[in-house]
Order: structure tokens, then sequence, then C-alpha cells
């Protein structure tokens, strides 16, 4: 472990992830416009956003096991120069099927990304500063919606949908050239052999750990609420704060694991931040079914939520000595994020439709209760 940490090189890191973010996120904030680009498409289309997801819940973990035993730096370049090529390749709007099969190449690039890159970052970091350099990787996904929200929409609108394609395939490109040069291969020993039996042996290991698994258990929870709640509390927020509190929430989240959150793990352990951000959770939650589209409560919720985000990647190499076992609790983390990102809203809106508001804010609290009971149970058979 390094007594000193660059930070030039972590937020290089962070680009890459950035990065990552964009691959999933290019697609959801054009959606609407790509009706236009494959009017035949149907239902179909709903893939463009999906696949990338899917490819996470079916091999997030395997993608960990992988970066592990073919080394981090050279996994994490070359995802980066597939998803230039990649980004590239969509700018030209090819046939549906076409656009299809680079959205799967995209899904194994991202998952090879968010795997290495939170790996290198805790392996590259002095333990003083883990909290902070894991809780800002933490926030790549939220910073990059932003990003693509206020430069990606002007841009498509100025120069068409191709645009945000080529600018995304150069962020990729770039980040690769500056990692190329700044980072060093990691002197880690690789665990295991690449095999299929393996792997398979290796999955089952993973998911049984305490200590490998917990991080994504939470993860879980965590994931199957955030974007659900974002989807479905709009109507319920008076429309004259709306657009305000819906724009507000991803960015105290933010805010809050970026300040009480690394302040936090100053003192406490990664899993008990994780733990008491679940309970304030509830608590807002509690707020909201008293007050419901309350604009403070929603805030309240963001930023609990917050803590869970950043302390959850900060509590893997607290719990994971090893870069290999941290690639594996990494694959794990996006693995049971991409299930909780798909599971979540249609469970909570088929909840909506059935039970109502009530019905809605009582089924959040129960998965999020499971969050911290999942937590509480890791720690009970590690012995603390």
């Amino acid at each position: 472990m390094p007594e000193r940490t660059s930070f030039l090189l972590i937020l290089a890191l962070w680009g890459a992830g950035l990065g990552a973010a964009g691959q999933y996120g290019k697609i959801s904030v054009i959606f609407d416009q790509l009706a236009g680009v494959y009017p035949d498409a149907g239902s179909a289309l709903g893939f463009l956003v999906s696949l990338v997801g899917l490819i996470g819940i079916i091999f997030g973990v395997v993608a960990g096991l992988v970066v592990a035993r073919i080394r981090y730096r050279r996994a994490l370049l070359w995802a980066l120069w597939v998803g230039a090529g990649v980004s590239l390749l969509q700018s030209t709007l090819p046939p549906l099927p076409w656009m299809l099969l680079t959205r799967v190449i995209e899904g194994m690039s991202h998952l090879a990304i968010v795997v290495a890159t939170p790996t290198l970052i805790a392996q590259l970091s002095a333990e003083r500063h883990r909290g902070l350099t894991l809780t800002l990787w933490g926030t790549f996904f939220g910073v990059a919606f932003t990003i693509l929200v206020a430069f990606g929409l002007p841009l498509v609108d100025a120069y068409g949908i191709p645009a945000l394609f080529i600018a995304h395939a150069i962020w990729m490109a770039g980040f690769a050239l500056i990692l190329q040069a700044a980072l060093s291969p990691l002197s880690v020993p690789v665990e295991g052999r690449l095999t299929v039996s393996g792997i398979l042996r290796d999955h089952v290991s993973i998911y049984r750990s305490p200590f490998i698994a917990a991080p994504g258990a939470g993860w879980l929870f965590y994931t199957f609420c955030f974007l659900a709640i974002l989807t479905v509390l709009p109507p319920y927020i008076a429309v004259e704060w709306r657009a305000w509190v819906l724009g507000a929430m991803p960015l105290m989240s933010i805010v809050v694991s970026m300040t009480l959150g690394v302040v936090a793990l100053r003192y406490m352990s990664a899993v008990w931040v994780v733990q008491v951000g679940f309970l304030l959770c509830i608590a807002a939650l509690l707020w909201l079914l008293a007050a419901p589209g309350d604009p403070a409560a929603c805030l309240a919720l963001a930023g609990a939520l917050g803590l869970v985000q950043g302390a959850s990647f900060a509590a893997v190499p607290q719990l994971n000595a090893t870069a290999a076992h941290q690639s594996q609790a990494y694959g794990a983390v996006a693995q049971t994020g991409n299930m909780g990102n798909t599971l979540g809203t249609p469970v909570l809106l088929a909840v909506l439709s059935v039970a109502g508001y009530p019905g809605l804010i009582w089924t959040a609290i129960g998965v999020l209760a499971m969050g911290f009971g999942a937590h509480a149970w890791m720690a009970a058979r590690r012995g603390h």
C-alpha cells in the first residue's frame, strides 16, 4: 500500500469511470429521440438501454474474476479503447440489430471498467485517503448523468445524435491515452486459473464469503430503491418544486457522500456508515409517508442514500485485503447493482398500482431495512 496518494492519477481513473457511466447514460438521455432513428423498432428499442444492465447481471462476478487474472491496467485500457471504438461505430447510427450488438460489446467494456478502476483506486490510495478516493469513485454515475444532461443534450440539439457518440468516443480514447502513459501495472499476485471450472467455483465462493459479498449485498437494496424512487416520486411533489427537487436529489447524494460521508469514514467503519445511511433513509421515508412529496424530505432521503453510496465502495478494501478479492467484490457490486436497477422500478410501480402511495413507501422501507439486515447478518458471520 503506498504511503502517498497521487490525486491526479486518481482523478484520471475517476474520469475513466465517468466514461463508463456515459456508456450507460448516453442512450438514456436521448431515448425519446431514438424512435425517430429506428421508427420500426417498437418495444425492441428498450433493449438499447437495458442490454448493458443485462450484461452486468449475467457477467458481473465473472468480470471480477477475469479482470483479476488478465491484470487491472491491461483490462482497463482494453475496455477504454473498445468503448471508444464502439461509440465511434454507434455514431454512424447502424441498423438496429447492429446497434444492439454494439450495446452487448459495450456492456462487457463497461463491466471491465467498473471492476478494474475501483480496484486500482484502492490499491493506489494511501490508507488514510481510501475513504475519500473511493467515495469520489462512488459519485461517478451521478456526475456523469449530470454532465450528459447539462452538456450532452445541448450538443445533440446543436449537431444531432451522432455528435454525442463521437464526444463519448473522444472522452474514452483521451483517458485511455492518459492512463496508458500515467498508470503502471500493479505488482500483485494473480489468484486462481482462468478456467470455466475455476470461474464457476469462485463464483460460489464469492457469494458464500461474508467479506467479499457484503458490499454487493447492501448495494442490491440501495440500487433497488435509488433509481426507482427518482422515477415514482415526481407525481407526489408539487409542480412548482418538482423539477428543482428532481435535479437536486442526485446532487444532494453526491454532496453528502463527499462531505459527511468522508468525515464519518474517519471515525466509523464503512459498513457502519452504510448501516447508518440505511436507517436515515428509513427515517426520511417515514417523513415522506407523513408528508407526501415534501421537498425537504426528498432531499433528506437523497442525502441518506448518499451515505450508502460512498461507503459501499469504501467497504470493499476494508473487508478485503488483496487486489484479487477486491476485484471479485467489485464484480459482485456490479452484478447486484445492475440487478437492483433492473428490478426496482417495475416492482415499485407494480406495488404503487396495487397498494398506492403508502404501499410504495412501506415497500421501500422494507427493502432498505433488508439492506441494513444483510450487513448486520454478514458482520455477525465475520465475528464482529
